[in-house]
């Protein structure tokens, strides 16, 4: 793998820290400005509809910009935010600098797998972009615990600071080893919105809110689940959170490999599976041991789902890729807020912390509807082509109808 990964995977791994840290620090946060838990939780659901926003819209911003230098000014605006964030002196500043942290968010994943892919060969363009995620994925082993750990004992606001300097290692890392690429000819706004007009790349987006939102549904709210039900210290939310990071790791390599041999098998697999395991932690989470293999479970079968759905988008989209590829990450950040609030509402409601694990299987479960549906659109219309250019003059007209 080309070293530019590295880089690549060096600021997934400053924004994988700040996305993820905020979970294991609800109660930190919240006790400090006064709130309630579902209303710290907007700062999960703010940070998610940020990123939703800001993945176009960087995205068209930075459509006259070389792609290696759009990457290097979306770290500088990731970097102000959680400053912001980190000398937030209300509640309502602190939520506007995880906004602003946001918009570099799924721009920079956007360019990025665009950029991954780019760097090898055809056939290992999903592991290219999986390895660049597990930038991500390794926050959730080292950066969220160690930030959380870092906010339980010295106060949340480092944190942020800590996170902050994070990015400006990955500013360094970009600049230093991602190439000049140059920017394919020919290709303007109007390619990159023809994209959508494609119902399976709409199909893989709906796919993504749903798939990794049911994921969000339990994990927003893991730590008053964690020592609320299971009966955790809370000093044990940081290692469960590296449990979520391992399974995270293992199921995004894994995703990746087999992204690129069975896309669709890994998908039914992935989703299946996971629908079945967030229905299990509503029962799982009243146990500690039970609870602990559920959360790397959750990790691991979430995760998997991210390459295959990324490639998925940068193959129906081929030609424009990036930023169908952008809003494809906004799609993962819907799911996310989208989740975030619907668990946060069957809390309020009175059903207690576990409700939120019901709605993320049903999320789950409804983007495995998807995949079925997605696949069985693809063989009607590779059937149809085949009559198209190989059957009677009867059958082609009937073929172009269609």
């Amino acid at each position: 793998m080309p070293l530019a990964l590295l880089a690549l995977a060096i600021g997934a791994f400053g924004i994988g820290t700040t996305e993820f840290v905020i979970m294991g620090l609800l109660p930190e946060v919240a006790g400090d400005f006064g709130v309630s838990i579902p209303t710290a939780g907007l700062l999960v659901t703010g940070y998610a509809l940020g990123v939703v926003i800001g993945a176009p819209l960087m995205t068209v911003l930075g459509t006259k910009v070389p792609r290696k230098r759009m990457l290097m000014l979306l770290m500088g605006l990731f970097i102000v935010g959680n400053l912001l964030s980190a000398v937030a002196p209300v509640f309502a500043v602190m939520l506007i600098g995880r906004v602003v942290a946001s918009l570099a968010h799924g721009a920079f994943f956007g360019i990025g797998s665009v950029v991954a892919a780019e760097l090898v060969a055809p056939d290992k363009k999903a592991g290219a972009i999986a390895m660049m995620f597990t930038g991500l994925t390794v926050a959730n082993v080292i950066g969220v615990p160690l930030g959380t750990l870092i906010g339980q004992h010295v106060g949340w606001r480092v944190t942020f600071a800590v996170v902050a300097a994070l990015g400006a290692v990955g500013l360094a890392g970009i600049a230093k080893l991602v190439p000049e690429l140059p920017r394919p000819e020919g290709v303007h706004l109007r390619h990159e919105l023809a994209a959508f007009k494609n119902a399976q790349v709409l199909l893989a987006m709906a796919m993504t809110v749903l798939g990794f939102g049911g994921v969000f549904a339990a994990i927003t709210y893991i730590a008053p689940m964690m020592t609320h039900i299971a009966g955790f210290a809370d000093g044990s939310v940081t290692w469960l959170l590296v449990l979520f990071g391992l399974g995270m790791v293992g199921g995004n390599l894994i995703g990746g490999k087999f992204a690129d041999r069975a896309l669709m098998p890994m998908l039914y697999v992935s989703l299946g599976a996971l629908a079945v395991v967030l229905g299990l932690f509503t029962l799982t989470a009243h146990n500690k041991i039970a609870a602990a293999v559920t959360i790397a479970l959750i990790g691991a079968l979430g995760f998997a789902t991210v390459p295959p759905l990324q490639k998925r988008v940068l193959d129906q989209a081929h030609g424009a890729p990036t930023l169908a590829s952008a809003v494809n990450i906004g799609a993962f950040n819907l799911g996310n807020a989208l989740s975030a609030w619907l668990g946060g509402l069957v809390i309020a409601a009175g059903f207690g912390y576990t409700a939120p694990n019901w709605v993320g299987a049903a999320l789950a479960a409804a983007a495995l509807v998807l995949a079925f549906v997605s696949a069985a659109l693809e063989r009607r219309d590779g059937e149809l082509s085949a009559v198209a250019t190989s059957g009677t003059p009867a059958d082609r007209r009937t073929a172009v109808h269609h």
